[in-house]
């Protein structure tokens, strides 16, 4: 999003007829609201998005490959797993602190690791091991080493083996398509995603909660999974309000995850999930509501559940989780391009007096 220059939206008026319009971020676009607010707050709120523009801020050359930044001809690519068995509470207690240590030191603008994007996947113990994928750009003179200097840091004094699953170059578009990090699980399961920003490391309390929900005995599923990602960089250096996602400041990103095919365990894993997650959260509602450790909800990993009062007890609506203080604005935009509320769904930005 902090590239996108322009958008196509079919909208609708107040009378009812559709039009396609161009916002663009340039100031005196009369119709740059309409460009702000699809910078992170799109998603089914004010039309249909029909065309999208993507220039680098600050890019000014004709040339098309000159306007975004410049892939990296390799990536260094690695996913190493640490075997359930060998864990106990105190060593996953480890890595989960380990791991957010380490980005609370690297996750500034400009350090070395701002060229590296990784994730912690905690997964439910009947998967047999927990794993952490890495990407780091190869061009780099000592991305062997900053790689090896990053899996020690995160092992360190774990006290189990770190088994080495990958780890090899890759051009860069195959390894951001095809390699089997990143690739998802078949798209016709039934599924259930929650997020939540951090903006500390993990506490002792949340280490203990996830070991208890992930080493659960009356639930074992190897499609439950929290995977923890990198956050920050240049990330960081946009300012809230420049863009409709407000999340600014975090070093980590989680996303709960849960897989399955059978409908008729809904009921059971829909519980699982709500529980980890409320008691992840216990302390501000059961949700991570914007304070000194955590930072609100990601839109794109919607959940209905926080706008439940069962579930999010915690006195803060849905709108400040996902958009903080950019909410507000986001709806006298919707006021201005979807008068009618055409555009609705569970956690659509409500027009203002709603």
């Amino acid at each position: 999003m902090d590239h996108l220059y322009a958008v196509e939206v079919v909208v609708v008026d107040a009378n009812g007829t559709a039009r396609a319009v161009v916002a663009t971020r340039d100031a005196g676009d009369p119709n740059r609201d309409l460009w702000w607010a699809h910078t992170g707050g799109g998603g089914g709120n004010f039309g249909v998005v029909t065309k999208y523009w993507f220039r680098s801020p600050g890019a000014t050359r004709a040339q098309p490959a000159q306007l975004l930044p410049k892939a990296p001809s390799e990536m260094l690519v690695s996913t190493v797993a640490w075997g359930w068995p060998e864990l106990n509470e105190t060593s996953f207690g480890r890595i989960m602190k380990n791991y957010g240590a380490f980005y609370e030191r690297n996750s500034a603008p400009g350090t070395p690791y701002a060229r590296m994007f990784a994730y912690l996947n905690l997964i439910h113990k009947a998967s047999g091991v927990c794993t952490m994928v890495t990407q780091i750009d190869a061009r780099l003179p000592d991305a062997e080493r900053l790689l090896d200097e990053y899996l020690a840091a995160v092992h360190e004094g774990v006290g189990t083996s770190l088994r080495v699953l990958d780890r090899r170059r890759l051009p860069w578009l195959h390894s951001a398509t095809q390699w089997p990090g990143y690739s998802a699980p078949d798209n016709t399961t039934r599924f259930k995603g929650k997020s939540a920003f951090h903006r500390k490391n993990f506490s002792d309390r949340h280490a203990a909660t996830f070991y208890k929900h992930l080493t659960r005995d009356d639930y074992g599923h190897p499609g439950a999974i929290v995977q923890v990602m990198a956050h920050g960089g240049q990330i960081n250096t946009v300012p809230s309000p420049a863009t409709a996602l407000a999340h600014r400041d975090s070093i980590l990103k989680l996303n709960y995850l849960n897989f399955w095919t059978d409908p008729a365990e809904d009921a059971k894993h829909l519980g699982w999930m709500r529980e980890f997650y409320r008691d992840v959260y216990a302390g501000t509602g059961g949700v991570p509501v914007p304070n000194d450790e955590t930072d609100g909800c990601f839109i794109n990993y919607a959940d209905v559940d926080v706008a439940d009062p069962k579930w999010n007890t915690s006195q803060t609506p849905w709108s400040q989780l996902y958009y903080k203080d950019n909410y507000p604005k986001l709806q006298q935009v919707k006021a201005r391009w979807d008068p009618r509320d055409v555009f609705k769904h569970t956690l659509s930005v409500r027009p203002p007096g709603r």
